[in-house]
């Protein structure tokens, strides 16, 4: 029965995975979404991303050291892969979610009174 319920808890950790993109994900998310990828090799991931680029292919992932065929089959369908550029625009859309302003610019009192006095000199008669 103890080994029944073990067994059940071992499957169940990873049953509930969600998809995880590798181009944006920090180490902590790819350890939890994929199966078989501890701490270490989720931060071998993220510093082989940091130095070569965002991965284009599922096969990318395999020239980080520990990940094989093996890994990849079990993990494909929790993988996400964006575009470079694409996570460049996430990541900055983050950091620039402003809104913009949308108001007309303030005149000063100084173009008012220069506005109305050409106003009052046209209007003299010669």
């Amino acid at each position: 029965m103890k080994k029944l319920i073990v067994l059940l808890m071992l499957l169940s950790f990873n049953a509930f995975a969600v998809p995880v993109d590798i181009n944006t994900a920090n180490a902590k998310e790819i350890a939890a979404s994929l199966k078989g990828i501890g701490q270490k090799k989720a931060e071998a991931i993220v510093k082989y991303r940091k130095q070569h680029g965002a991965f284009t292919s599922l096969a990318d992932l395999k020239k980080v050291k520990g990940i094989g065929d093996k890994t990849l089959a079990k993990n494909k369908q929790n993988i996400k892969l964006t575009s470079q550029s694409a996570a460049k625009l996430k990541s900055k859309s983050k950091s620039t979610n402003k809104p913009k302003s949308t108001s007309k610019p303030k005149s000063t009192s100084k173009t008012k009174s220069k506005l109305t006095s050409k106003s009052k000199s046209n209007n003299k008669p010669k």
